[in-house]
Formats: C-alpha cells, structure tokens, sequence
C-alpha cells in the first residue's frame, strides 16, 4: 500500500466514566481485533491514535509523515484541522 492509498475515517465515540472507550463493531471487523486483543495508543502532541499491532506503529507514523510532507502540511496544520472538526461534530 502506498502512503497515499491510506483511507483516513473520523468516528466519533465518547470517553466513559472510568476513562474506558468503545471501539465500533464495523472498525473492530475491518482491523481483525476482539476482546482481550492489545491495542497501542500514541500521543502526538493533542492527536491521539490507536493502533492494533505495535509493529505497524513505526510504518504508520513513516506513512503519515510522508503525507504531511507530500501535501506540505505541519503538524499544526493537522491539529488545527482536527480541532475544526471536533468543532463540526460538536455542532452537529
């Protein structure tokens, strides 16, 4: 897959009272994870990401740099962009 083949999906979901989150049944399916499966959060500056399989961690930032760098965009430039759709989503 090539970096720009990624299909990137914004699926809102809600922080539970204890912190805990519910991954949708169509993410869990299309990514192979079940119950008790390890998953990987990063924290990039106010981004977070969660991943399936700590070895695709390292491939994925090596993808998501390139695409910022291939569509010359900065990591403020992407927060920002995130935050405009936080603010959408929250309309909505």
């Amino acid at each position: 897959m090539k970096a720009t083949d990624i299909n990137i999906k914004q699926i809102p979901i809600v922080l539970g009272r204890k912190g805990e989150i519910t991954i949708p049944q169509v993410v869990q399916d299309s990514l192979n994870i079940n119950e008790g499966d390890n998953l990987i959060l990063l924290q990039i500056g106010d981004l977070i990401v969660l991943t399936p399989k700590q070895p695709q961690v390292p491939q994925l930032i090596d993808q998501i740099a390139t695409l910022m760098e291939n569509e010359n965009v900065s990591l403020t430039d992407l927060l920002a962009g995130l935050e405009a759709e936080r603010e959408m989503i929250n309309q909505e």
